[in-house]
């Protein structure tokens, strides 16, 4: 089986509190926690294992929550290779109100990486991509790194002949496509971004999908809400509907996407197959209260229910 690396940047232990409620300024109480390791990447790897893949993650880690994201991780038979740095690993706090349906994040910035950290980072990605068909990148860089690094860790894994996604935002995502990764999942903002202009209607959205695909990225998704998304693959476009559901927590959704389009393929799938997958697996994900969590039956059942029409 087709080993799929992940990689995270800036991981974190995922808190969720489920509560009745969740008024500011008041004392409210936790009906349910979790708590996992977490961060975009580790969540991809995560889901890739509940779809059955074989998967490695990596990233930087630091202090005891650093050990526990590890330790975690192996009682999850999650393999791992990560790099210690110093200071602690972030908290990312959910906070899911049962009455409005809400959900209210608070993130921690993370540790400070320095630059023999990062010479680090780039042999072993380079390492573990000459092993791997897919090398993920996900997430935010932390603090420290240059915003091209994902772009030196993208042509890193690519000249190891691994297929590289990106999934980041903001100058990480405009630097890092510059390295051409096999796939990138913008949503509306950021492919506004990357095209240098906001798209005046859906003819030209296309038209700027195309022209990305054109520079040398395979996959491009743009998630567009509650609209689906709309993807180019192979110099192809396709719109995608996702199945309706009452969503426990979004959060993850997009990380598990990212997860069912790796796991699909790294197994040499045909692209529609591929998109459905990775739609189901992002559906299923919002079904529970955990980030970056699926149930195989929930992605088996939804798959059926994607919608994918071709554009011509």
């Amino acid at each position: 089986m087709a080993l799929i690396t992940t990689v995270t940047l800036n991981a974190a232990i995922d808190k969720t509190y489920v509560l009745d409620s969740f008024p500011l300024g008041k004392v409210s109480r936790v009906s349910e926690m979790i708590s996992v390791p977490g961060g975009k990447g580790i969540n991809v790897a995560r889901v890739v294992s509940q779809l059955g893949g074989s998967v490695k993650a990596t990233g930087f880690v630091g202090g005891s929550n650093g050990d526990y994201i590890v330790k975690e991780l192996v009682k999850s038979d999650i393999d791992n290779d990560f790099v210690q740095v110093e200071g602690e690993s972030r908290l990312c706090l959910n906070m899911i109100d049962k009455t409005t349906g809400t959900s209210t994040e608070l993130l921690e910035p993370g540790p400070v990486i320095r630059e023999r950290h990062i010479e680090a980072m780039k042999q072993k990605v380079k390492h573990l991509a000459a092993g791997s068909s897919i090398v993920a990148f996900s997430g935010s860089l932390p603090k420290g790194a240059p915003s091209t690094l994902y772009a030196e860790l993208v042509a890193a894994a690519k000249a190891q002949g691994a297929k590289a996604f990106l999934d980041t935002s903001g100058e990480a995502l405009v630097e890092g496509v510059k390295a051409k990764p096999y796939f990138i999942k913008p949503n509306e903002d950021e492919i506004d971004k990357l095209l240098g202009s906001k798209p005046d209607g859906e003819s030209n959205l296309h038209a700027g999908i195309r022209r990305l695909m054109d520079e040398g990225i395979e996959c491009v998704v743009v998630t567009l809400g509650a609209s689906g998304s709309i993807a180019g693959f192979g110099g192809r476009l396709y719109r995608i509907r996702a199945p309706r559901i009452e969503a426990i927590n979004p959060v993850g959704s997009g990380d598990s996407f990212v997860a069912g389009m790796a796991f699909a393929v790294a197994a040499g799938e045909p692209v529609e197959q591929a998109l459905r997958l990775a739609t189901a697996s992002g559906t299923a994900n919002a079904l529970n209260a955990q980030a970056g969590d699926v149930r195989l039956e929930d992605v088996r059942r939804l798959l059926a229910e994607v919608q994918i029409e071709p554009i011509v």
